[in-house]
């Protein structure tokens, strides 16, 4: 992906280079657009990638008539549209990649991985609109046509480009991490139902308005957007500090001495990446986390304290009970009831527990096991919850785990 993203851009600033920009005006008040939204762009959960002013920025562009503040809808008497698209196509190209690489530049300093992956989908993503439209518009297609067909072949080819950009989100996830690219490409779907809705309404309604009020229709347009993205950053901080306080209240555990120190933090990265691997949704794979981070703290009820917080060792009946004192804690502090639920039936048989349970409790067996075993403990522990998968440990849950540390994508803390 990265590769293709480096030639077009390469391919189209040299045509660009060489025959010039029509309506400087227009790209440069796009190109700032651009840029300014990079700028402003923050990480959502699992580290993706949010610019929504960005997105809509260039999309807009991409979908204007040539001369971008003169050009009129069609069927209303205006300069009639070029022929040469190709041309068209590298131009906004290049003005999108320049825009988007200087923005971009704070988050290539500091992270270039995922940065590098946001601009090569900004080129491409914006390369396909492109390519979509100008042949259609310059061929006049629509210039005896109500308006209303023109909008409608807007937000179709907004939808296409949305989904395209969905696709590269995936592969470069998939590339990335090593997950299976359906549930990625999953979660990337359910995105464009939030903020992706919005950014696809607000292109169209840029390169619609552009066309007829001119370039001051931008800052107006791109106000709501604007604000949308100050209440999603203020959402983003809101449940990272809800995830601070969970965490907080799982170090209980540890600072009373009842587990090792990290233990549930390992216990909930994992079950977050087997829960991924087996294609669980971004809101279940939160609850999962949450139990995970929670799943020991009803050994803070008991009088005596299991050696190590090993409870995987324990009787059956002894690991419901604790299980159970975990769930009413959890409740109590005002957490979401699907978290205690999780909590509560971790030591139930596996056949009988929802498959957040199931992950915890093989997890965090793993995790014990793995700690006690010496040099070899990873591997011996794996075989030991192989070999309880007739009744115990879920199978699939069992060789979702083997798959993940065989991938080595998952970085633990060490195990203390």
């Amino acid at each position: 992906m990265h590769t293709c993203a480096a030639v077009l851009a390469a391919l189209c600033l040299a045509v660009t280079l060489g025959r010039g920009i029509d309506d400087r005006g227009a790209a440069l008040a796009f190109g700032l657009l651009v840029a300014v939204g990079e700028l402003t762009r923050w990480s959502g959960p699992e580290g993706r990638q949010a610019a929504p002013l960005a997105a809509a920025g260039a999309l807009s562009y991409a979908l204007l008539g040539p001369k971008a503040g003169h050009f009129t809808l069609p069927g209303v008497p205006g300069p009639a549209p070029t022929a040469d698209t190709a041309v068209d196509v590298a131009r906004i190209v290049a003005v999108v990649f320049a825009a988007s690489l200087l923005g971009s530049v704070p988050h290539l300093a500091r992270d270039p991985g995922p940065a590098l992956d946001q601009l090569a989908r900004r080129v491409l993503t914006v390369g396909f609109a492109a390519v979509c439209f100008r042949p259609v518009y310059g061929s006049g297609v629509f210039a005896d046509r109500p308006g209303s067909s023109y909008v409608l072949l807007l937000v179709a080819l907004l939808a296409l480009t949305a989904l395209c950009d969905a696709v590269l989100a995936a592969a470069a996830a998939r590339s990335r991490t090593g997950w299976p690219f359906g549930p990625l490409l999953r979660d990337e779907l359910r995105a464009l139902l939030g903020i992706g809705s919005a950014v696809c309404a607000t292109g169209v309604v840029i390169a619609l308005a552009v066309a007829v009020a001119g370039l001051w229709a931008l800052p107006v347009f791109c106000l709501p957007l604007l604000l949308a993205q100050v209440s999603l950053r203020r959402y983003a901080a809101v449940r990272a500090t809800y995830r601070q306080t969970i965490a907080s209240l799982a170090r209980a555990t540890e600072i009373a001495g009842c587990t090792p120190a990290g233990h549930a933090r390992r216990v909930a990265a994992l079950s977050r990446a087997v829960g991924r691997d087996l294609g669980l949704p971004e809101a279940e794979l939160n609850v999962l986390e949450y139990a995970a981070l929670m799943h020991d703290i009803g050994q803070l009820s008991l009088v005596d304290p299991v050696p190590a917080g090993a409870t995987a060792v324990l009787p059956a009946a002894e690991q419901r009970r604790i299980a159970l004192l975990g769930g009413a804690v959890v409740r109590q502090t005002g957490v979401d009831g699907a978290v205690a639920v999780v909590v509560e039936r971790q030591a139930d048989p596996y056949r009988e527990q929802p498959p957040a349970a199931r992950i915890v409790r093989a997890v965090n067996a793993y995790e014990e096991k793995a700690r006690d075993a010496g040099p070899g403990g990873p591997l011996t522990a794996l075989e030991e919850l192989r070999l309880g998968t007739a009744g115990e440990y879920a199978p699939e849950v069992v060789e979702a785990l083997a798959r993940v540390l065989s991938r080595g994508c998952l970085t633990l803390p060490s195990m203390g």
